[in-house]
């Protein structure tokens, strides 16, 4: 047993250059493990919640009564315990604040404390955090395959557009740091062409370029454009993918693009998605109905579920119990892996556990408001997540996750890298094996 001495939490930035909570767990042999909470802006409304203070300093973002929770009733409850027992250590913390919300502790609170907890653990066994969570878990290590945003829209660029993220997958690589070369071509590419246009806005809070475009389809034809600027074929080594983040413009079963001054019910949005799908070579959509419109969703699942990756984020809020209803219901066939989402390393792994029993997707995820913890790269190797979302390809907040799997690359292999699995039950995936088998 390796006991755990003491914790701390400080207040740092994120990349919104809001205040977070970051924690050190010192171990009685004199090892520190750190994290820092993300934040996001685009929210499921079951998803645990930031503890912030409200009034008027940082305008109410401040977090001291989250460093309160750790410094106080979270020390408590974890000095004296084994660093080694990540599941005893997070259910301490819930036992404290059992909520789904974590609204008593504060979600930034418990996922800062998790995480450290688990660094401190892989550094004590002196071994990175990537092996170190493949051997607790049982899990085999693998190079997960990036999705890279190109746009941002939605809560993360002003609304310029109503879609969130419009982003590639490079399934067709055979490295991880091809994918970087190619997704490079592609970023500046797309860039070059909003330049051009006069369709450039700036850069959005993921490192995407924020468009001024005039619909939301736009952006997927500029998208088409860079992908053939940077000498690749659209649907060949890289494809598109969506997060449409339909729960920041739908509620009760109706949608508005804003952009486009429309309104549309349900039925008349999955015809446009699957118009997209028919027309554009989308290999996954993320949240394409509200997270409140079980029945479109389960819908959704099953005119395009054999063709395309259909992911849960706000819909599913990295729960396990939500992932198991979803498969009863027949919606979604992956889920969104956000560990400040659920608020521990436990319940996030629970829920990737959850997905894989029924062989669905798993893409471990950053928010929008990041910093520079590099903790999803190891989680999404750790596990064999196989795919990982941290944004796009510029700010160093994004940049030092995809940099850091370049190093555990080098630790693995390039024969680790997971490439065009994830999407093997995709129309991509598909039509690899129909061209590998001719």
């Amino acid at each position: 047993m390796t006991a755990i001495n003491s914790i701390k939490a400080r207040r740092v930035w994120d990349s919104r250059g809001k205040p977070t909570v970051e924690v050190d767990v010192t171990l009685e042999n004199g090892i520190l493990g750190r994290a820092i909470a993300p934040a996001g802006a685009s929210r499921g409304t079951r998803e645990a919640v930031d503890l912030r203070d409200g009034g008027k300093t940082l305008r109410g973002q401040n977090v001291q009564s989250a460093l309160n929770s750790v410094n106080g009733p979270i020390a408590a409850a974890l000095v004296g315990r084994d660093v080694n027992d990540q599941s005893g250590a997070d259910h301490a913390i819930l036992a404290l604040d059992s909520s789904p919300l974590k609204d008593k502790l504060g979600g930034n609170a418990t996922v800062a404390t998790s995480l450290a907890v688990l660094h401190a653990a892989a550094a004590s066994a002196g071994r990175p955090l990537w092996q170190h969570v493949a051997e607790t878990t049982g899990c085999t290590p693998t190079l997960p395959l990036p999705e890279i945003q190109i746009f941002g829209g939605g809560a993360h660029a002003g609304r310029r557009v109503d879609i969130q993220d419009f982003m590639i997958m490079v399934p067709g690589a055979a490295s991880f740091d091809e994918v970087m070369e190619i997704t490079s071509e592609v970023y500046f590419a797309a860039g070059d062409i909003m330049k051009s246009k006069g369709k450039l806005a700036g850069v959005a809070d993921e490192g995407g370029w924020w468009p001024n475009f005039d619909s939301n389809e736009e952006a997927l034809e500029t998208l088409m454009q860079a992908i053939e600027k940077a000498g690749e074929i659209p649907g060949e080594r890289v494809v598109i993918s969506l997060d449409i983040a339909a729960s920041e413009f739908g509620s009760d079963g109706r949608y508005r693009l804003a952009l486009e001054d429309r309104q549309m019910d349900s039925a008349e949005m999955i015809e446009m998605l699957g118009r997209w799908l028919e027309t554009y070579p989308i290999a996954s959509i993320e949240d394409p109905l509200a997270e409140n419109d079980i029945d479109g969703t389960v819908e959704f699942t099953r005119r395009f579920g054999d063709q395309v990756q259909i992911i849960g984020d706000d819909y599913l809020v990295t729960n396990a119990d939500l992932v198991r209803a979803a498969q009863d219901q027949g919606a979604c066939n992956a889920v969104l892996i956000k560990v400040n989402q659920a608020g521990t390393v436990s319940e996030s792994i629970d829920t990737f556990r959850a997905a894989r029993s029924k062989g669905w997707g798993a893409i471990v995820s950053a928010r929008s408001g990041e910093t520079e913890d590099t903790s999803i790269s190891h989680l999404a190797t750790g596990l064999g997540g196989g795919q990982l979302k941290v944004g796009s390809f510029t700010r160093s907040e994004r940049m030092i996750k995809w940099n850091e799997c370049l190093r555990i690359q080098d630790a693995l292999g390039r024969a680790a890298f997971v490439g065009g699995e994830p999407l093997a039950s995709t129309w991509w995936g598909k039509k690899n094996q129909k061209d590998t088998a001719a």
